[in-house]
């Protein structure tokens, strides 16, 4: 596991330097660079690695690597799984190895497949190679889009690197908001690529390779998800091979020569995998969970993942570490949104930072459950068309003016329900009203709805005159409505998985996971986006991955009998952070001074007045605007470390 860093058509082996000592964090243990100093802008190429050392903890695994002739060179990224297997094909073919990592099976794999070899890889991957003899700089992301991949074109010149702040090192590289982006975001709570919010600044989607060629740029896909060839076997049978096909995957990654430990939330994900450690021999289970103090019950819907996660680590065995979440956020929140660089106004990023700070004495790999929800059907948002369907029956007027009126007033008595957790009731309103209101909706856009904090008309009324006027052609749909586009045959479930998988999956979830874990310097891996459980699932009926209004079933079905009846029975459960409670508390002195009138009017994106608006309505309670105040919140932390600081915001600088 690495950053890595680099360019093309240009040389500049100072900046190369500056750009991987911006992303130290990604790799202490190692660095290294490799220049191709050629004769023309063609053959001009920088590359660089900061690497976190993983397997092979000796010299040998030093990056960049290079074949026997040093006429293909690569730097890299990730952890290839099934490396021992490719390793040994390539020595039966007569390649010689120096070491014994999965950096060094990419080069002769290349060698052997050209840039196919990218097709015989299961891992989570962004990396490199650079052909001496075609003059070519391949570029590689990995299916599901676990690891980060940036890049920039100035020119004929292409700059890299797994943080945009890397990039920004460059003098030439221009900081600027694009307004579309802004939209987006303020929409969604994060950019989907191939976006990001710097204009020109592009991720490189999930399972796409670049390739840059005497100053030209191609980008192309090279796998994709498909649903195809059902199953026919029995639900025990499919039960069955599923979980053996976790036990395989999760042992498949724990393969490490740094000691390994897991996110543990309690949760059915996260407790499947421990499960499948112990069933796959794993002795030394470390698990690493958050705990709220019982005050955050009033207004969070979760208060009891410790329980439950203290529950799974005794049933199997495991060393338990509970962190209890008080932490210094006034002081925290700034070095989160420097760690993301594309902003990310989720509140689980703490969370993740927190755990993986923890941790870090103890281990330098994590396993996560992320990814469960999107190739299982495992979010609310996947089962609101069923339930929308039941609403319709209810005349439009009581529907969607009548019963989110109820719902608000019982959302003002919360505390006065004997028996059920003020926190919960409110977020069961939340998802009620949300419901109610777009159950007339056609699926697809009651989709794009759910995945949105802020409609067409909200976005307008929050944005300035001069935002508004430069992005006359947006809406929230249009990013999801195209995706769902591609997708038009399948079952209606598997196009919203697939629409998951290309936005919400590796923009927001595996982007915030990444780089707040790497922030610590811990590898985080996600079983669940193994290969060959990818590919199971994607043949699975949709009827067993929500079966009736049960999600995930499936999973249930195959950890039924190995994981505890309260787990298997649990609702739905995530590492949380208590938001509402900080905005009003810890947080509520930085939010007024970030979000005041005057600087809202100065910083010249939003409207001051409607920003105001949306900061008493939530205080008062007259609306719910917690998440989209910390994104906006996330915003101008972003604003003032990437844009009014410019290359200043150091590393040094930002986290002293």
């Amino acid at each position: 596991m690495c950053g890595i860093a680099g360019m093309a058509g240009i040389v500049d082996e100072p900046l190369l330097r500056e750009m991987l000592a911006i992303t130290r964090h990604r790799g202490p243990n190692d660095s290294g660079t490799y220049i191709a100093e050629g004769s023309t802008a063609a053959s001009r190429v920088a590359i660089g690695n900061n690497r976190l050392s993983i397997i092979d903890l000796s010299p040998a695994g030093h990056q960049p690597m290079c074949n026997e002739d040093g006429t293909v060179w690569v730097v890299y990224n990730g952890e290839t799984y099934n490396f021992a297997e490719l390793r040994q094909e390539l020595l039966n073919d007569g390649h010689q190895f120096k070491s014994h990592t999965d950096t060094e099976v990419l080069v002769h794999l290349y060698e052997k497949y050209g840039a196919d070899m990218v097709k015989r890889l299961n891992g989570m991957f962004a990396f490199a190679i650079w052909d001496t003899k075609t003059q070519e700089l391949l570029i590689f992301r990995d299916r599901m889009g676990i690891k980060p991949l940036y890049y920039t074109k100035v020119g004929g010149r292409l700059y890299f690197a797994s943080e945009i702040k890397a990039l920004l090192a460059s003098a030439e590289i221009a900081i600027e908001i694009d307004q579309n982006s802004l939209c987006q975001y303020l929409a969604y709570l994060y950019v989907p690529n191939p976006d990001s919010m710097f204009k020109g600044i592009l991720k490189l989607p999930p399972g796409h390779r670049l390739r840059w060629r005497n100053g030209e740029i191609r980008v192309d896909c090279y796998w994709d998800l498909s649903y195809w060839d059902y199953f026919h076997d029995t639900e025990e049978a499919l039960a069955e091979r599923f979980r053996e096909l976790m036990v395989a995957a999760t042992r498949r990654q724990l393969i490490s020569d740094v000691p390994v430990g897991f996110f543990l939330s309690g949760g059915l994900d996260s407790s499947t995998l421990v499960a499948c450690a112990a069933h796959a021999g794993e002795s030394s289970l470390k698990c690493y969970s958050i705990a709220y103090k019982q005050e955050y019950e009033r207004t969070e819907q979760c208060t009891d993942d410790a329980r439950f996660a203290q529950l799974v680590a005794n049933h199997f065995g495991a060393r338990f570490h509970q962190i209890v979440v008080d932490p210094d956020v006034v002081n925290l929140l700034p070095k989160v949104v420097w760690h993301l660089d594309d902003p990310v106004a989720d509140p689980a990023a703490i969370a993740t930072y927190l755990i993986s700070q923890a941790a870090a004495p103890e281990v330098t790999v994590l396993l996560s459950g992320q990814g469960a929800d999107e190739v299982l059907g495992g979010y609310r948002t996947h089962r609101a068309h069923k339930i929308a369907a039941w609403l319709r029956l209810i005349p439009r007027n009581i529907r969607e003016v009548t019963l989110p009126a109820l719902l608000k007033r019982i959302s003002v008595h919360k505390g006065g329900l004997i028996g059920i957790s003020p926190g919960l009731l409110l977020a069961a309103c939340r998802y009620s009203d949300k419901v109610l209101r777009t159950a007339g909706m056609e699926p697809p856009e009651q989709y794009a709805a759910f995945r949105s904090y802020l409609l067409d008309e909200d976005v307008r009324r929050l944005l300035s005159a001069e935002s508004n006027a430069a992005t006359t052609e947006w809406s929230y749909r249009n990013t999801f409505l195209k995706l769902f586009g591609k997708v038009a045959g399948e079952d209606y479930l598997n196009q919203m998985l697939y629409v998951d998988a290309k936005t919400f999956l590796p923009d927001l979830n595996l982007a915030y996971s990444d780089k707040l874990s790497m922030a610590c310097s811990i590898e985080v891996r996600v079983p669940f986006l193994d290969n060959e459980v990818v590919e199971f699932l994607q043949r699975v009926p949709p009827s067993l991955k929500i079966h009736g209004y049960t999600q995930k079933y499936l999973l249930r079905k195959a950890m039924d009998g190995v994981l505890p009846k309260e787990v298997l029975q649990r609702r739905k459960a995530a590492f949380g952070l208590p938001i509402r409670a900080w905005l009003r508390n810890e947080l509520r002195d930085m939010l007024t001074d970030m979000l005041s009138e005057d600087r809202v009017r100065r910083r010249g994106l939003f409207d001051a007045t409607a920003v105001t608006q949306m900061i008493r309505d939530n205080e008062t309670g007259e609306r719910d605007y917690t998440l989209q105040l910390w994104g906006l919140l996330t915003l101008e932390l972003w604003h003032q470390a990437f844009v009014d600081q410019r290359r200043t915001a150091t590393v040094e600088r930002v986290l002293a």
